[in-house]
């Protein structure tokens, strides 16, 4: 019924673009006949999902069967765009059809009904896969859903509890049958004649391999020693990347004798069905082995290494057997798993041969746990170490806490009947805890390399590479963990599968490639854009006569073009349909404008600035009291640098809406002004005469217009003149300033000309007091208003320095 419903609908769809007729018309036979084998799969798969009685296995199998027939219908819904496209632009460029009464030049009418056959048969089977895989996609959630469902019932199921004494005989009986079906199957398998006739015949190569195991378990770590002294006479003594290097030597080629090992004895044949299958795993059991002692060898050098004293030597060989005693009890769990697959034992037997792997993986986690610095001589190392890595510190308080958490747990869960779970908990834990420990080395062993590389040594582990790299680790290691605690393969295949579909925001899919292909684009115009705009900025501009704010005013609207249109073109090429963002970006806009309003006037103030340039890069501006000249103009503000040398921030629309005063702008040309006063007496023609001769003698002051000196009046203590004059470039008033004092005081000296100093007259009160008598003098009749009877004391002459402190004060 359902599927008569679903080839109804599609018909429907079809006829509505004019077709008539089934699908399968405007298909190939092809095409069809897959069409067709599809439309079964999907019915049996939807029948298998109603009755939900297969196997994982099974549902594993169909799942994989479907996903085939999904990407293929993926690949066709996207087929033929161009095209498409095409199509739509022609029947575009016919305009609308005429309305009802209207008629239509009959060549056009026939180019339109030519053209809207054409398109509608390449939509067909995009219409036809777009159906076809959206079923897919839900037929492989619904499987997802039930596997992941029965996981989770398989998880917290609760069996036979280990605890109970009346499981522990059948258990020891039925490990005992194991144990004996094995051995009874091998010598049963070694007193056959073919066993015989194979060994004969596969012999010599029985032998080679046998031979070339045993020399590679031998000789297989001296031999990785005279590799690395080797390596190390290259180059690198003393950065430890042929130490690293040699350490995967060390296990990698006993490693490979394991393998020949086992090679051989399986080319044998004397093992039977269960020897097999024990035999087959011992090259990853071998490898869990090596794997965890070269962990446990790395963080012993890794704590010998001075910049990294963490722990003891003591602490460390400890910490070493704990972690080859968690691989035994990973491969422990391995065997009771491959147990459980041959005999197809019971759920109490089970739990009672899993309960003491668990124990034992959760003491010995409390006992990594407890692995810390605790030497009073390693403290002060240790602190300052967690100083430089407070992050690294944190990780390992996080690590340790879990551990014990999972340590106390797991076996409690265990002990209640849930083994599953526990399982669960406890072996994850421990091979998270140890990849963890891998990453470290390893971004530890790339950052040694990259230290050696570029000269930096030590310093190359607390760099930016170091973290990027650690980061990037972090990244790769998120699936492994994900199929560590209990995420299956075909899980990730599918987030994967679904990242590369991409996702829609606001109308607009974005995917991994197009993505790509944006940031691609966008950074091959970014660099071309600083590419052009060093060319401009340091030979093309420079040659030219446009001035220094000019120039930089080209440079960076170049770059603000540049930026725009890279931008742009990467939109364009990657394929972002941005037309249904039009709306949102226009509600956006309202409340960008009111949130944003200081940073947008900012900007548009930076781009007035730039290309009516009141002001300029270079010049000498005074703003809001803060003077200085323009180092740079960017898009939000102007950064001006002080005769103190502080670098001031100013917005760009203070610039424009407030009052600027531009010492330079469009010429340096300026005026300076020395004020200089002589005292009474003096001949004011011959002060004129020489003040005169100082201003035109200098050469910064133009000739024309020419200096000027001015008598300004009569000052409280002296006559006050000015030179006044225009000089050639006004940043250098102040050396002339100074210049031109120097001089005045020169000739002043020569022709006895006297400039004065300021004289006050202070009166004291109670003289007789500051003097030191003994006896009291009595106190005179307060001043009377007219000054000229008083008496008064001495007067005394002070200089401007007393005057600071005390102008027209009274003792």
């Amino acid at each position: 019924m359902l599927r008569q419903v679903r080839l109804f609908l599609v018909l429907t769809v079809i006829c509505l673009f004019g077709l008539g007729g089934v699908a399968s018309a405007q298909l190939t036979d092809r095409q069809s006949e897959y069409y067709q084998d599809w439309i079964s799969t999907a019915d049996r798969a939807e029948s298998v999902i109603q009755a939900n009685r297969a196997s994982n296995a099974a549902m594993e199998n169909l799942r994989s069967e479907i996903n085939e027939y999904r990407e293929d219908f993926n690949k066709a819904r996207s087929a033929n765009t161009d095209r498409i496209q095409t199509l739509e632009s022609q029947l575009k460029a016919l305009g609308a059809k005429p309305a009802d009464g209207e008629t239509e030049p009959e060549d056009i009418a026939k180019l339109r009904a030519h053209l809207e056959d054409q398109l509608n048969s390449l939509r067909v089977p995009r219409i036809i896969s777009e159906e076809a895989f959206s079923r897919a996609n839900g037929l492989i959630s619904e499987i997802d859903r039930i596997i992941r469902d029965r996981q989770k019932r398989e998880l917290l199921k609760r069996g036979p509890s280990p605890f109970n004494p009346v499981y522990w005989g059948p258990a020891w009986v039925d490990v005992k049958e194991a144990t004996r079906s094995l051995i009874n199957e091998t010598v049963e398998n070694m007193r056959t004649d073919v066993v015989h006739e194979r060994i004969r015949e596969r012999g010599l190569g029985i032998v080679v391999l046998l031979a070339m195991s045993v020399v590679l378990l031998l000789f297989g770590r001296s031999w990785s020693e005279k590799g690395g002294a080797y390596l190390r006479s290259l180059g690198g003594r003393g950065s430890g990347v042929w130490t690293f290097v040699v350490s995967l030597l060390r296990i990698l080629l006993p490693w490979l004798g394991v393998v020949l090992l086992v090679s051989a004895v399986v080319m044998t044949g004397v093992l039977g069905l269960r020897g097999t299958l024990l035999v087959q795993n011992i090259p990853y059991w071998a490898a869990i082995i090596f794997y965890f002692d070269w962990i446990g060898r790395q963080v012993y050098l890794m704590g010998a290494s001075q910049n990294f004293k963490r722990l003891s030597a003591g602490r460390i060989r400890e910490l070493r057997v704990y972690l080859d005693l968690l691989a035994v009890m990973l491969i422990l769990h391995e065997l009771v798993l491959l147990f459980e697959q041959i005999e197809n034992i019971s759920d109490a037997t089970r739990a009672v041969v899993g309960f003491p792997v668990i124990v034992v993986t959760a003491l010995l986690l409390l006992r990594v746990r407890q692995v810390r610095q605790t030497e009073p001589e390693q403290a002060s190392a240790d602190q300052e170490a967690n100083r430089r890595a407070a992050g690294f510190s944190q990780l390992i308080e996080f690590l340790r806490r879990a551990l014990f958490m999972l340590g106390i747990a797991t076996p409690i869960l265990a002990a209640f009947g849930y083994i599953n779970a526990a399982e669960a908990i406890v072996f994850p834990a421990v091979k998270t805890l140890v990849l963890i420990a891998a990453l470290v080395i390893v971004q530890r062993f790339i950052s040694t390399v990259y230290g050696w590389l570029s000269g930096q040594g030590e310093a190359a582990r607390d760099s930016l590479f170091s973290v990027l790299v650690g980061f990037a680790l972090a990244i790769l290691s998120l699936p492994v963990l994900a199929l560590y605690w209990g995420a299956r393969e075909t899980d990730l295949l599918e987030a994967w599968s679904r990242l590369l579909q991409g996702f829609d925001i606001g109308g607009v899919r974005i995917s991994p490639s197009n993505f790509l292909t944006f940031v691609a684009v966008f950074a091959i115009g970014y660099t071309l854009t600083r590419l052009l705009q060093s060319g401009l900025r340091n030979s093309l501009l420079p040659k030219t006569t446009i001035d220094p704010g000019g120039q930089n005013a080209i440079v960076s609207g170049t770059g603000y073009v540049g930026i725009f249109l890279a931008a742009l073109v990467a939109i364009i090429i990657a394929g972002f349909d941005l037309s249904s963002l039009a709306i949102v970006a226009g509600a956006l806009s309202v409340g960008i404008g009111f949130g944003l309003q200081t940073i947008v006037s900012n900007f548009v103030s930076g781009i007035i600035l730039l290309v009516e340039r009141p002001i300029s890069k270079g010049d000498w501006i005074d703003v809001n009291g803060m003077m200085g000249y323009v180092r740079d103009i960017s898009v939000r503000s102007t950064r001006i640098e002080t005769f103190d040398r502080t670098d001031v921030i100013v917005p760009n629309s203070d610039l424009i809406s407030g009052v600027v005063t531009n010492y330079t702008r469009g010429n340096t040309i300026g005026r300076v002004i020395v004020p200089v006063g002589v005292a009474y007496g003096t001949d004011t023609r011959k002060v004129e005469t020489i003040l005169g001769e100082i201003a035109n003698g200098h050469p910064m002051v133009l000739a024309n217009p020419a200096p000027s000196v001015v008598f300004q009046g009569f000052g409280a203590d002296s006559l006050d003149f000015e030179i006044r004059a225009i000089l050639r470039d006004v940043n250098w008033v102040l050396s002339v300033k100074s210049d031109m004092n120097h001089e005045i005081n020169r000739r002043f000296v020569e022709e006895g000309i006297e400039i004065p100093f300021a004289q006050r007259d202070i009166w004291l009160r109670n003289a007789e007091v500051l003097q030191g008598h003994d006896d009291p003098q009595p106190e005179p009749d307060p001043l009377p208003r007219n000054p000229a009877s008083p008496k008064r004391s001495a007067p005394v002459d002070l200089t401007e320095t007393d005057l600071d402190s005390s102008d027209g004060d009274e003792l």
